[in-house]
């Protein structure tokens, strides 16, 4: 076993061709095995095995720095790192993280969750590498979908105006770029990354540029030809024209190629663009076959590829996916878009039944709420289905484009709260608070799958600027009703009556609280009221009126950041109107970035469970006298 050996890139550079193509099928079998049993990002990752290995082997990191975009194309990397016997821990609580992670190891030049990041951090390493007179290389491997973004083609617009040396490895899978693959743009390659060819054609360019008139003219004429050439065999025009030098495109697991291809890219300088040809799932002949299912997923037979994790239980996910579809039935002014994720969305069915009112713009968040607002703006009733935390990326554009113009635009956010083992960059625990601050936005929160329906129903109809946001994974296995019912705007709801304390909560953890208030009421005799809050924004000021005149004690309930939500929301306003002698307790994530790991256990640790909310109640200062007194009402009865 190869792979036994491989502690660090050090030990690569002792194979040979031959061992390395060995070395990158165990990788492959090992990436397989672990996550069948952790779940993870599979097919991303079985994709760039051989360009991970000719990296390393070729290039001295950590001191050469690699920057992954996205980062779940990063488990190779990882395992030939000094991550190898930590790699089954992955995504798990207390494990290595799933993405590169710059406190985890020293290889890990930069953080990254979300896409199209990687062009732009890796050009700030390669200036201050140049600030601080230092001499390394820096590469930026972008996956193709990350090209879909604007801020890669920022990076590139801002790098290639520059002459300094930055290499940008675009791994590309899926895009039509890809297409003009072929005997001619392979010979093309050898070509132009030949030294001899690099060595005449920049003696040439120096030669012309000293001849009067007529050289100017060669040299136009030269590079209008090579442009010419170049746009039609490779894809490599619009690079050149950003600024960088293009090679390839290069099989990405033909590592003999690789190798040759970037044993000469490596002497070279300036902005370059190296397009590598992958297969996403590249040697498990599921995810080679459907790469979409076998992006992320949980546990699966590592043979057959059947997902063994899944729960009988519907998801919120599905639930608003058959939702939508329901109601796009009859109503032909119903657009979906989603940003790269209509399978994780819940968007598939739509996108099959209804194709000409289906949009998948790319990961492009800003530019997917924008053109949901231009869209809304011509009459009809556009729902984004969007991951709450990829939501941050669009936010000026919710703000200008959106509530400013108070336009009937759906927000779905999918993955609300606390998500699990993809952890801090993907929880989505801040979307409460920053979107409390808008103007306008209507904010809903259901506390099961049933009231998600009735939400979207209520959204769809309302004039004016929805977000609706719920959790992943499965709901609370409650039965759906055929039809809908339009929720009035801004109105809680009292699931239980109570008259010592008051939980007001929002969404799923509404049913936390619920059990709760059995425990305390079974165990400490006391009677606990239970408002599920439903709407964040406009907030229901009646009820908080009710409760301020009856309760001394009340705690808020939220699976999102504490700072600036319902907690924030309710304190405000016992405070505007002078509600002084109330004791508040806010329980929600606290001003720090969650870690990964299954959703249970993060809940319990941070006081979200129903556990947790029993010992906040008890740990209140009102809470001596409610059980003195209640103690004493109980004695004389």
């Amino acid at each position: 076993m190869l792979l036994e050996k491989i502690n660090s890139p050090q030990d690569l550079k002792k194979l040979d061709i031959e061992e390395l193509t060995s070395l990158a099928q165990e990788i492959r079998e090992y990436i397989i095995n672990t996550v069948s049993t952790t779940g993870g990002h599979l097919a991303p990752s079985l994709g760039v095995v051989e360009l991970t290995l000719v990296l390393h082997y070729l290039f001295n990191t950590p001191a050469d720095k690699l920057v992954w975009d996205v980062g779940h194309q990063a488990y190779a990397h990882k395992i030939i790192t000094g991550r190898r016997e930590q790699f089954p821990t992955i995504r798990q609580y207390k494990g290595i993280s799933g993405f590169p992670k710059r406190s985890e190891s020293e290889y890990d030049a930069f953080g990254v969750g979300h896409a199209s990041t990687a062009i732009s951090a890796a050009f700030g390493l390669a200036c201050a590498r140049d600030l601080t007179g230092d001499d390394y290389k820096v590469l930026a491997i972008v996956g193709d979908g990350a090209l879909t973004g604007g801020l890669a083609f920022e990076g590139l617009n801002n790098a290639g105006a520059t002459t300094r040396d930055f290499i940008v490895i675009v791994n590309d899978n899926t895009m039509s770029i890809s297409q003009n693959v072929g005997a001619v743009s392979k010979y093309l390659t050898n070509l132009i990354t030949n030294p001899i060819y690099n060595k005449i054609k920049t003696e040439v360019w120096e030669l012309t540029g000293k001849l009067s008139t007529m050289g100017s003219h060669i040299r136009r004429g030269v590079k209008r030809l090579q442009d010419s050439l170049k746009s039609f065999v490779i894809p490599g025009l619009l690079f050149e024209r950003l600024g960088f030098r293009y090679f390839g495109p290069v099989d990405g697991h033909d590592i003999p190629e690789l190798i040759r291809l970037f044993h000469e890219v490596q002497k070279l300088h300036g902005p370059i663009v190296v397009h590598v040809l992958t297969k996403k799932g590249k040697g498990f002949e599921p995810a080679e076959k459907n790469a979409s299912v076998f992006h992320g997923l949980g546990r699966f037979d590592p043979v057959t590829g059947i997902v063994t994790s899944k729960s009988d239980v519907p998801s919120y996910t599905g639930v608003f996916g058959k939702t939508i579809v329901e109601m796009a039935q009859n109503n032909d002014k119903i657009i979906a878009i989603t940003g790269a994720m209509a399978l994780g969305t819940g968007l598939h069915d739509f996108s099959q039944k209804f194709p000409e009112r289906f949009f998948d713009v790319g990961i492009a968040e800003g530019h997917a709420v924008t053109f949901a607002a231009g869209l809304a703006a011509s009459g009809y009733r556009p729902v984004v289905a969007i991951y709450s935390s990829f939501l941050q990326r669009g936010y000026d554009h919710v703000i200008h484009d959106v509530a400013l113009q108070n336009l009937p635009v759906t927000l779905a956010l999918d993955r609300a709260g606390i998500v699990g083992d993809d952890g801090p960059t993907h929880h989505g625990v801040f979307d409460l608070a920053y979107l409390r601050t808008i103007p306008g936005l209507v904010i809903m929160a259901p506390m099961n799958e049933e009231e998600l329906r009735h939400m979207l129903w209520t959204a769809v109809h309302y004039n004016g600027p929805v977000a609706i946001r719920y959790p992943r994974g499965a709901g609370e296995s409650v039965p759906l009703s055929a039809s809908f019912e339009n929720l009035p705007i801004g109105v809680s709801k009292v699931i239980r009556p109570g008259n010592d304390i008051a939980i007001i909560a929002i969404g799923p953890l509404v049913h936390r609280a619920i059990e709760a208030a059995e425990i305390l009421y079974r165990q400490d005799k006391l009677s606990v009221e239970i408002i599920n809050a439903r709407f964040l924004k406009p907030m229901d000021t009646e009820m908080l009126t009710r409760v301020a005149s009856r309760f001394k004690l009340v705690l808020t309930l939220e699976d999102g950041a504490v700072k600036g939500g319902l907690g924030s929301e309710v304190v405000e306003y016992f405070s505007d109107h002078k509600f002084s002698s109330i004791e508040i307790i806010r329980c929600g994530i606290p001003d720090s970035f969650v870690e990964q790991g299954e959703r249970e256990t993060l809940l319990h640790i941070l006081g979200l469970d129903t556990e947790g909310i029993v010992q906040q109640v008890r740990s209140a200062k009102a809470y001596k006298n409610l059980t003195r007194l209640n103690l004493f009402k109980f004695n004389r009865h």
